[in-house]
């Protein structure tokens, strides 16, 4: 007999809360970006040496990535609707530290804290939409605005920050998230109401916090390191052995004690383990490409810090575009891996259109096109993956479930900038190498070379988006959601009915 929690009518300010929900997302996902256009800027201001200016960056995504399985069980522990104010305060403190940093070590450490604030806000926003939003038609539009911010909201980061360097000042792109952060937070306090029973009050599981943020960190910095000092480098090597043997004991830990951080069913269940593994992929071929698509307009075709960041408008519109007018409409007709499968592949023609880029390509014949493909096809697949990452999960995993979404996003991208640039700065080299003899224009040498590492590396990615889009088709089996009861293993081996009420449209 299945057992049945009866869960009590929708609440009625879900709609508002999920604006704030939306306006913290958007500012997380800002600031993984927001900063790159600046750095160049704050390293002058502040006396910060070519060999650290890369931990401005990766400071925030060691601490982000690195505490995002803790973050998401203190979500499940505290509730996440404290655990959400609480991360909006912290990284609104953060970031005023950020912007009145007065030196190397005060802006590394505000990047720092920003991370783990960030660690603790990401996964309880999108917990709150997973237990807020039941009824599958209000969920499909929930996350189809959720989607479209988290796939577009890095573009949106270079044209902002963009705007900010050139206008204003570097320190505006860390104070700009005071406003943001106050203002959901204040909007989240007086209008989200969490449901009731949801939390997981288990003890902590303190082995699995240490080994789990110990073997992301070191599997982020491995990748960090590899970009800069090489695949072979011994600390990169030992950083990646390190990294698996920990999270090997972490796996180990969390099959045998009682209340583990990371519930293996979470993993297990192959729709969830599809969307993480097939996510983390698209994540790594897109980061890769917003790098090199910044890198050409700006070194290239000597655009300015503004007008690169709008060259990225399209790729948002596209998002916007397919997470809401196509994921959203299309979620409760079709099948989620018919969504994802197609929206990969149709983002991997976005990208194979790049591989045809040269030193004189046409934005308008050419690149807006391709962003357009990425943006639509990259907008319909995420909307049914954050929400079936999320769907079906028991309410006390939902914090952990959605630090998944948020772990395979942040390493894909850690991954994607490493990977993906060490292929473009070695097919460089060796164009260099083989056209140097017959050159009579060093210069144009040197941006045929770059442009040449840009569309090698692209191939990959390419590559990349065809096996996260035949992930999808062939891991991902679940039919489309129903408007009526959601239906989901408890892990126990009993199926859980959790009866939703269907609300008139």
């Amino acid at each position: 007999m299945p057992k049945t929690a009866d869960i009590s009518l929708p609440d009625p300010s879900r709609w508002k809360a999920l604006v704030f929900i939306a306006l913290a997302q958007l500012m997380v996902v800002l600031d993984a970006t927001i900063v790159n256009i600046a750095l160049p800027h704050a390293q002058h201001d502040l006396g910060i040496s070519e060999a650290n200016k890369q931990w401005v960056i990766t400071a925030y995504a060691l601490a982000f990535g690195g505490l995002l399985l803790f973050g998401g069980r203190i979500a499940d522990l505290w509730g996440r609707k404290r655990a959400f104010v609480v991360g909006l305060l912290g990284f609104a403190g953060a970031s005023a530290l950020g912007g009145a940093a007065t030196g190397e070590a005060m802006l590394l450490g505000s990047r720092a804290l920003q991370g783990a604030f960030g660690a603790l806000l990401a996964p309880a926003a999108l917990s709150l939409l997973a237990v807020m939003f039941t009824d599958a038609k209000e969920r499909a539009k929930a996350f189809g605005i959720y989607g479209a911010i988290a796939g577009g909201g890095g573009a949106v980061g270079l044209i902002l920050g963009g705007v900010l360097t050139e206008y204003l000042n570097w320190r505006w792109t860390f104070f700009v998230n005071i406003p943001f952060a106050i203002v959901a937070a204040a909007g989240a306090y007086f209008v989200i109401r969490e449901p009731a029973g949801a939390r997981n009050r288990s003890t902590l599981d303190i082995p699995g916090v240490v080994l789990s943020t110990l073997g992301l960190v070191s599997l982020v910095y491995g990748f960090t390191r590899a970009e800069s000092d090489g695949w072979s480098d011994t600390t990169t090597v030992g950083l990646f052995v390190a990294s698996a043997l920990l999270l090997a004991a972490f796996v180990l830990t969390e099959a045998k004690v009682k209340s583990p951080l990371l519930p293996l069913r979470v993993l297990t269940e192959r729709n969830r383990g599809g969307v993480y593994l097939s996510l983390g992929l698209a994540i790594i071929a897109m980061f890769g490409l917003f790098l090199f698509l910044t890198y050409y307009l700006q070194i290239v075709r000597g655009y300015s810090p503004v007008k690169t960041g709008f060259a990225f408008l399209p790729m948002i519109a596209g998002m916007i575009t397919g997470s809401t007018q196509i994921g959203a409409r299309l979620m409760t007709r079709v099948a989620p891996r018919l969504l994802m499968g197609p929206g990969f592949l149709v983002a991997g023609v976005g990208m194979l259109m790049l591989t045809q880029l040269d030193v004189g390509s046409s934005y308008a014949g050419l690149i807006l096109p391709a962003q357009l493909l990425l943006g639509l096809g990259m907008g319909t697949a995420f909307m049914p993956a954050m929400s079936l990452a999320t769907h079906g999960v028991r309410p006390e995993d939902a914090g952990v479930a959605s630090a998944m979404v948020n772990t395979s996003q942040q390493v894909g991208g850690a991954i994607g900038t490493a990977l993906l640039n060490t292929i473009a700065a070695s097919a460089t080299t060796a164009y260099i190498t083989s056209h140097a003899a017959g050159a009579t224009n060093q210069q144009l040498l040197q941006a045929q070379a770059m442009v040449h590492g840009y569309s090698s590396a692209i191939w990959w990615a390419v590559g990349i988006l065809a096996t996260a889009a035949a992930i999808a088709l062939t891991l991902i089996n679940t039919g489309r959601p129903g408007a009526g009861s959601v239906t989901a293993a408890s892990g126990d081996g009993v199926e859980d009915e959790i009866k939703v009420p269907v609300v008139a449209h």
